[in-house]
Protein backbone atom coordinates (compact mmCIF):
# COMPACT_ATOMS: atom_id res chain seq x y z
CA UNK A 1 0.00 0.00 0.00
CA UNK A 2 1.01 3.57 -1.25
CA UNK A 3 1.95 5.42 2.77
CA UNK A 4 1.54 8.83 0.85
CA UNK A 5 -2.02 7.66 -0.77
CA UNK A 6 -3.11 5.56 2.59
CA UNK A 7 -2.99 6.23 5.70
CA UNK A 8 -5.16 3.91 8.77
CA UNK A 9 -5.77 5.57 11.82
CA UNK A 10 -6.17 3.21 14.91
CA UNK A 11 -9.60 1.70 16.38
CA UNK A 12 -12.83 3.46 15.86
CA UNK A 13 -13.21 4.73 19.70
CA UNK A 14 -10.89 7.41 20.21
CA UNK A 15 -10.77 11.01 18.76
CA UNK A 16 -14.35 11.44 18.11
CA UNK A 17 -15.62 14.60 17.04
CA UNK A 18 -19.36 15.44 17.67
CA UNK A 19 -20.97 15.73 13.79
CA UNK A 20 -24.83 15.55 14.60
CA UNK A 21 -27.23 16.02 17.22
CA UNK A 22 -31.16 15.06 17.78
CA UNK A 23 -34.12 13.74 19.37
CA UNK A 24 -36.07 10.67 18.79
CA UNK A 25 -39.72 11.66 17.86
CA UNK A 26 -42.93 9.34 18.26
CA UNK A 27 -42.60 9.12 14.24
CA UNK A 28 -39.36 7.53 14.94
CA UNK A 29 -41.06 4.29 16.59
CA UNK A 30 -41.43 1.99 14.87
CA UNK A 31 -44.73 -1.15 16.48
CA UNK A 32 -42.21 -2.28 19.31
CA UNK A 33 -42.25 1.83 20.78
CA UNK A 34 -38.15 1.92 19.83
CA UNK A 35 -36.54 3.77 17.12
CA UNK A 36 -37.36 2.04 13.87
CA UNK A 37 -33.47 1.25 11.86
CA UNK A 38 -34.57 3.45 9.19
CA UNK A 39 -33.82 6.62 11.87
CA UNK A 40 -30.31 5.24 12.87
CA UNK A 41 -29.49 5.51 9.12
CA UNK A 42 -30.97 8.67 8.57
CA UNK A 43 -29.10 10.00 11.35
CA UNK A 44 -25.99 8.61 10.54
CA UNK A 45 -26.09 9.88 7.26
CA UNK A 46 -26.79 13.35 8.59
CA UNK A 47 -23.41 13.30 10.56
CA UNK A 48 -21.84 12.01 7.33
CA UNK A 49 -22.51 15.26 5.58
CA UNK A 50 -21.25 17.21 8.39
CA UNK A 51 -18.14 14.61 8.73
CA UNK A 52 -17.45 15.20 4.67
CA UNK A 53 -17.98 19.02 5.40
CA UNK A 54 -15.10 19.03 7.75
CA UNK A 55 -12.66 18.09 5.45
CA UNK A 56 -13.90 20.28 2.57
CA UNK A 57 -16.13 17.83 0.52
CA UNK A 58 -19.24 21.15 1.22
CA UNK A 59 -22.54 20.87 -1.25
CA UNK A 60 -20.67 24.10 -3.05
CA UNK A 61 -18.13 22.29 -3.68
CA UNK A 62 -19.93 19.52 -5.32
CA UNK A 63 -22.03 21.55 -7.20
CA UNK A 64 -18.98 24.00 -8.23
CA UNK A 65 -16.91 20.84 -9.30
CA UNK A 66 -19.48 18.12 -10.42
CA UNK A 67 -18.28 15.76 -8.15
CA UNK A 68 -20.26 13.44 -5.61
CA UNK A 69 -19.65 10.77 -3.25
CA UNK A 70 -20.93 7.10 -3.34
CA UNK A 71 -21.51 4.61 -0.01
CA UNK A 72 -20.51 1.23 -1.12
CA UNK A 73 -20.18 -0.50 2.15
CA UNK A 74 -22.09 -0.02 5.45
CA UNK A 75 -22.10 -2.05 8.68
CA UNK A 76 -24.20 -1.26 11.62
CA UNK A 77 -24.93 -2.52 15.07
CA UNK A 78 -27.61 -1.54 17.04
CA UNK A 79 -26.54 -2.15 20.95
CA UNK A 80 -29.05 -0.38 22.98
CA UNK A 81 -32.83 0.61 21.99
CA UNK A 82 -33.63 4.31 21.73
CA UNK A 83 -37.64 5.58 22.27
CA UNK A 84 -39.16 9.01 21.92
CA UNK A 85 -37.88 11.82 23.72
CA UNK A 86 -34.03 10.65 24.14
CA UNK A 87 -31.70 12.65 23.11
CA UNK A 88 -29.07 11.66 20.59
CA UNK A 89 -25.83 12.61 19.06
CA UNK A 90 -23.49 11.26 17.02
CA UNK A 91 -19.99 10.80 17.45
CA UNK A 92 -17.43 10.40 14.36
CA UNK A 93 -14.15 10.00 12.81
CA UNK A 94 -11.83 9.02 9.76
CA UNK A 95 -10.91 5.71 9.77
CA UNK A 96 -8.83 5.54 6.78
CA UNK A 97 -8.21 8.26 3.40
CA UNK A 98 -7.11 6.88 -0.06
CA UNK A 99 -6.87 8.68 -3.49
CA UNK A 100 -10.69 7.82 -3.74
CA UNK A 101 -12.03 5.92 -0.70
CA UNK A 102 -12.26 6.91 2.49
CA UNK A 103 -13.89 5.07 5.25
CA UNK A 104 -15.35 6.36 8.80
CA UNK A 105 -17.28 5.19 11.50
CA UNK A 106 -20.35 7.22 13.45
CA UNK A 107 -21.57 5.88 17.43
CA UNK A 108 -24.66 7.02 18.30
CA UNK A 109 -25.17 8.15 22.14
CA UNK A 110 -27.83 8.29 23.93
CA UNK A 111 -27.08 11.88 25.39
CA UNK A 112 -28.59 11.58 28.87
CA UNK A 113 -27.30 8.38 29.69
CA UNK A 114 -23.45 8.55 26.85
CA UNK A 115 -24.84 4.67 26.36
CA UNK A 116 -23.83 3.79 23.13
CA UNK A 117 -26.73 3.00 21.57
CA UNK A 118 -25.39 2.07 17.65
CA UNK A 119 -22.24 2.19 15.61
CA UNK A 120 -21.63 1.90 11.80
CA UNK A 121 -18.63 1.98 9.69
CA UNK A 122 -19.21 3.25 6.13
CA UNK A 123 -17.02 3.20 2.87
CA UNK A 124 -17.74 5.54 0.39
CA UNK A 125 -16.05 6.44 -3.12
CA UNK A 126 -15.46 10.39 -4.36
CA UNK A 127 -16.95 10.49 -8.05
CA UNK A 128 -17.32 12.49 -10.75
CA UNK A 129 -20.72 13.43 -11.23
CA UNK A 130 -20.19 13.89 -15.38
CA UNK A 131 -17.95 10.18 -16.48
CA UNK A 132 -20.14 8.53 -13.12
CA UNK A 133 -17.25 6.95 -12.49
CA UNK A 134 -14.73 7.13 -9.07
CA UNK A 135 -12.40 10.06 -9.43
CA UNK A 136 -8.68 11.17 -7.09
CA UNK A 137 -10.07 13.51 -4.15
CA UNK A 138 -8.44 16.59 -4.39
CA UNK A 139 -4.95 17.31 -2.81
CA UNK A 140 -6.02 19.40 -0.17
CA UNK A 141 -9.43 17.15 0.92
CA UNK A 142 -7.14 14.55 1.30
CA UNK A 143 -4.98 16.08 3.45
CA UNK A 144 -7.99 17.55 5.74
CA UNK A 145 -8.89 13.72 5.93
CA UNK A 146 -5.52 12.69 7.16
CA UNK A 147 -5.24 15.44 9.46
CA UNK A 148 -9.10 14.28 10.26
CA UNK A 149 -7.92 10.73 11.49
CA UNK A 150 -6.54 11.93 14.75
CA UNK A 151 -9.18 14.87 15.20
CA UNK A 152 -10.89 16.07 18.29
CA UNK A 153 -11.05 13.27 21.68
CA UNK A 154 -15.07 13.08 22.70
CA UNK A 155 -15.39 14.16 26.65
Amino acid sequence: MNQKASRTAEGPSQNLVLTARGVVRPAHCDHMEHMNVMWYTARFDEATWHLFRMIGVTPSYMRTQKKGMAGVQQDTTYKQELFAGDLITVWSRILEMRERVIRFYHEMRNEETQAVAATTTLTAVHLDRVTHKACPFPAEILERGHRGMTGVKKP
